[in-house]
């Protein structure tokens, strides 16, 4: 079954620029990842008990630098006093 994909709308959502004579070869590419997807089969969760002497070590906490702040909010579509603003969805 072939789904209908709107790559104008994607893209606009998130906020990408997508070339208008690409778009027919996205759709139709991502609507070969869409059918590709529905055809694999169903996974049952029979999970298997954990072995405790075979558990996986934690590794200790390490502090290393992060992205740089302006680098974070340079992509960032609204900004204020060094934080990124999002529109409110809570009351």
């Amino acid at each position: 079954m072939e789904k209908e994909i709107n790559i104008r709308r994607i893209a606009k959502l998130a906020r990408l620029h997508v070339e208008e004579d690409e778009i027919e070869r996205f759709e139709r590419d991502m609507g070969a990842v869409v059918s590709m997807v529905e055809k694999l089969p169903d996974f049952e969760d029979n999970r298997i008990p954990l072995d405790e002497k075979d558990a996986m070590p934690f590794r200790e906490d390490e502090v290393k630098p992060s992205m740089e702040r302006a680098r974070v909010l340079q992509n960032a579509p609204k900004t204020e006093a060094g934080c990124i603003v999002v529109p409110k969805i809570v009351e």
